[in-house]
């Protein structure tokens, strides 16, 4: 068995195309167009590629963009007064802080400051409750976007097996509530479940979202299964400029599951996405319009 790869861009441009077909609808209902505000505090590489991604994104789906860029030396008051005025900003109906931030600003300080109804990240703890609760809720835009993918390739997911490798709050566990909420039987393993191997060979969908390099393995994966990797991660090669790879040992896997996303092009282009399709839905919201359909 050689699995099906799942071609996350494709998925993700579609998202996108349908995103951007209800915007001119929006814009003449509201008489402007949705807004993502931007904030990138300090000059991280991997963060600037990100939010440069994500700003491009918006202005292809014809939103309105607004980037905040600072400086590392940025303070926490002065981050959280930015916010505030995000908050209040009437243009802007979705606010992301990328993170990681520098060591001076409590990171979920920022988080819990900014408007619920603005959290196209989905990492408030009232967006994280009202998921928790099986109530409408901004979602993280990855988890989000693994299960687009895994309702494109499976259908329904009602009674199927999955365990969702890694228990963070911004994949594991919303990733794990969303598999609830479409009536799989669900279980988080992690660092410190024992015969992590046997508890994944057991699943019929595998979420990987570890953070350590090629740890599923070939012979971890139930025949058939589906295999979902959130992992990137970069290991170094001979010519010394690495590569990228996931959670999961791709070739191995590919022999036994029936479907992977690869790494890059699966999940990470699925992330940008769910975060146009987020802003839009609050747009949508914070006007008072029924959701969009079809996303």
């Amino acid at each position: 068995m050689t699995a099906k790869r799942i071609d996350g861009k494709a998925a993700a441009q579609a998202v996108r195309d349908r995103v951007a077909a209800h915007v001119p609808e929006f814009e003449r209902r509201a008489g402007r167009p949705p807004g993502l505000a931007t904030v990138l505090v300090g000059e991280d590489p991997a963060s600037a590629v990100y939010v440069r991604s994500k700003n491009r994104a918006t202005a292809e789906a014809a939103m309105a963009s607004f980037a905040h860029n600072l400086p590392d030396t940025t303070t926490e008051d002065e981050l959280l007064q930015l916010v505030l005025d995000l908050n209040a900003d009437e243009r802007v109906d979705g606010i992301l802080v990328q993170l990681p931030l520098p060591n001076q600003i409590d990171a979920a300080r920022v988080i819990a400051t900014i408007d619920p109804s603005k959290d196209v990240d989905g990492f408030h703890a009232i967006n994280a409750g009202r998921l928790a609760t099986g109530l409408d809720a901004l979602v993280p835009c990855t988890p989000l976007g693994c299960l687009h993918l895994l309702r494109s390739e499976l259908g329904d997911l009602s009674g199927l097996n999955a365990v969702v490798v890694g228990r963070s709050n911004i994949v594991g566990k919303p990733m794990a509530l969303l598999l609830l909420g479409e009536h799989a039987t669900v279980t988080i393993a992690h660092s410190r479940t024992r015969d992590l191997s046997e508890v994944v060979r057991r699943a019929d969908i595998v979420v990987a979202a570890v953070g350590r390099p090629e740890m599923v393995r070939g012979d971890w994966i139930k025949p058939g299964a589906t295999v979902i990797d959130v992992g990137i991660n970069r290991v170094p090669t001979d010519d010394g400029k690495g590569r990228l790879v996931g959670d999961v040992a791709y070739d191995e896997v590919a022999e036994v599951a029936s479907a992977i996303t690869p790494v890059p092009g699966g999940v990470g282009p699925m992330t940008i996405a769910m975060l146009m399709r987020n802003t839009l839905v609050a747009a949508h919201r914070r006007a008072g319009f029924e959701d969009p359909e079809g996303l």
